[in-house]
């Protein structure tokens, strides 16, 4: 199952769910309480979504910790920046989905890039998780595991798939946080670009919100194959900080996603239906860019925002190359060219 239909059938469930205690005490007395705070709870995880949204300075740092083959050496700390809008896409109750916006100093402008979007969904019966190469398929979630969780799936720029996990909201000792289940997740540009030994990470993300804004923390092992099995090289700390801070060109951003969410929600679209095929979508990776889609479906909205081509057509080309993924890899090489 893909996330459209969770977020369907989410918004017909969400007015039983956050019910007042008045309706659930009909069904009885020691429920009533039991509804009740499950209530509260769901809306309290929902708050704590909702309040990664705004605008910050972003502060990257992804350090090699660990070495685990005696051969490996741990590469230098890669540390990087910038701003970011964080908006509100969709909010259909129990589904929740953010994208952020980079906004970069282009000299004679701002400049605004797509960058990641990520969507929480409570109690999911599926995730999209990445299995392999170039593949990622729908997991189901035991209705245990589910109980109470949320699960997060992680965007590329184009909004092919990147990962998923599933995690609760705690709120000990102070701190609000989520933390994920251990997932496979496709190498990211910084490492990928450099044509490692190792081919992917798994990794447990946590979130984490701040008297300054929210923290996003990846544990993640890189993970390779030598002599025909697979090898640890090395662990990863990540820390991505999320600094509120609104002295950028935050209309830029806005301005951008005003005239390309529509292009964007087609997008989306167009990747739900490729999963729902067979429960999976395959889509060829490339380290530049992440998948082989980016460079066409990113280009496609900046023309559209600069007034280069029409939404309809836009959308139509969109739609093809979207919809050869599911094609051998020869296939989909010979259907870019021609998407236009």
């Amino acid at each position: 199952m893909t996330l459209r239909p969770l977020i369907l059938a989410a918004a017909a469930a969400v007015a039983l769910t956050i019910a007042p205690p008045s309706l659930a005490a009909a069904a009885g007395g020691g429920g009533a309480a039991s509804a009740s705070a499950e209530a509260a709870r769901f809306e309290r995880d929902r708050q704590s979504i909702l309040a990664m949204a705004g605008e910050y300075k972003v502060r990257f740092d992804f350090r090699e910790t660990v070495p685990f083959l005696a051969d490996y050496q741990p590469i230098a700390p890669k540390v990087s920046g910038g701003h970011e809008a964080v908006r509100v896409i969709e909010d259909d109750g129990r589904a929740i989905r953010l994208q952020h916006l980079l906004v970069v100093d282009g000299g004679e402008g701002p400049i605004v890039i797509k960058h990641w979007r990520q969507d929480w969904v409570y109690e999911p019966t599926t995730v999209l998780v990445y299995e392999k190469a170039g593949r990622w398929v729908s997991k189901p979630v035991p209705a245990a595991r589910r109980k109470g969780a949320w699960s997060q799936t992680v965007w590329q720029t184009d909004d092919s798939p990147r990962y998923g996990g599933v995690g609760r909201w705690v709120y000990d000792d102070g701190a609000t946080r989520w933390t994920s289940d251990e997932s496979l997740r496709p190498l990211a540009r910084r490492d990928a670009v450099r044509h490692p030994p190792y081919d992917h990470y798994v990794g447990i993300n946590r979130h984490a919100l701040t008297p300054t804004g929210w923290v996003h923390e990846q544990d993640n092992a890189k993970i390779g194959v030598r002599d025909g099995a697979g090898v640890t090289f090395v662990h990863e700390v990540v820390l991505n900080t999320y600094t509120r801070d609104s002295d950028f060109a935050v209309a830029a951003a806005d301005e951008y996603w005003t005239k390309t969410k529509d292009y964007w929600a087609a997008v989306r679209a167009a990747w739900d239906q490729a999963s729902s095929r067979d429960g999976a979508v395959t889509v060829q990776e490339e380290a530049e860019n992440g998948s082989v889609t980016g460079p066409e479906l990113m280009g496609l909205a900046d023309d559209l925002a600069a007034g280069k081509v029409a939404q309809t057509d836009a959308i139509k080309r969109a739609e093809r190359l979207i919809s050869a993924t599911e094609a051998p890899p020869k296939a989909q090489a010979a259907a870019r060219p021609n998407a236009g």
